[in-house]
């Protein structure tokens, strides 16, 4: 390994405002990237889906849990796929150790799920294994092929409007690898983070930054 040129204290401080400043770019231009996502057209989604869950059978509508918007994780767990039965994919199975607690999102009326073909009695053993909590349900139909992951690994955000549902984006290949806190999955989402400082549409639902985030255990739930 070849060494980097070695400074003084105040030529490397000078370095870094200068990656700074490069690094506030990249952080107002994400910024103005999630903007234009929230300004997306939506689709419908009017097939009808089902997915089987720990406590039973559950159509799209219901894997929102009751809250406004749902991010729809497609991980490898199952025959076949390296690691089976004993593990999901190996990266599919990082991206699971990297969600942070689902609290958070709640408290922004999002619910976060990961889908799989496994059988419920598999995704549980496995979950226990690797202390993951999150909901994850059984692909009983067509929905992977339909929303661009039957192949390969991928997220997809939707809203709902009473019974109806929308899909309003997708990340797939190493977009996925942002993904896991807090900020990066309501970064794709229709409504985004929801603090006023964003800029979002007319009337979409915003409050104070900061005055919403609280201890994990302290929310109730939006």
């Amino acid at each position: 390994m070849e060494m980097r040129p070695v400074v003084s204290a105040e030529e490397w401080e000078a370095a870094r405002q200068r990656m700074l400043a490069e690094e506030k770019r990249l952080t107002r231009e994400r910024d103005a990237l999630a903007a234009e996502r929230r300004r997306m057209p939506w689709t419908a989604v009017e097939k009808a889906y089902a997915f089987e869950g720990a406590e039973g059978r559950v159509d799209l509508a219901g894997l929102f849990d009751g809250r406004r918007q749902l991010v729809v994780y497609r991980a490898f767990l199952e025959p076949g796929v390296n690691g089976w039965p004993e593990h999901a994919c190996v990266g599919c199975s990082m991206v699971a150790d990297h969600v942070g607690h689902l609290a958070h999102l709640h408290a922004r009326d999002t619910t976060l799920v990961f889908v799989s073909r496994a059988p419920q009695a598999d995704i549980e053993r496995v979950k226990a294994r690797m202390g993951w909590t999150m909901p994850w349900y059984t692909l009983t139909d067509g929905f992977d092929a339909d929303f661009g992951v039957d192949e390969w690994h991928g997220t997809n955000a939707f809203i709902r409007d009473g019974d109806q549902v929308f899909r309003t984006y997708f990340i797939n290949a190493r977009g996925d690898e942002a993904l896991g806190s807090t900020w990066s999955y309501l970064d794709m989402t229709a409504l985004g983070r929801q603090e006023q400082w964003e800029d979002s549409p007319e009337g979409y639902p915003q409050t104070p930054p900061y005055e919403w985030w609280s201890w994990h255990d302290a929310y109730r739930d939006a």
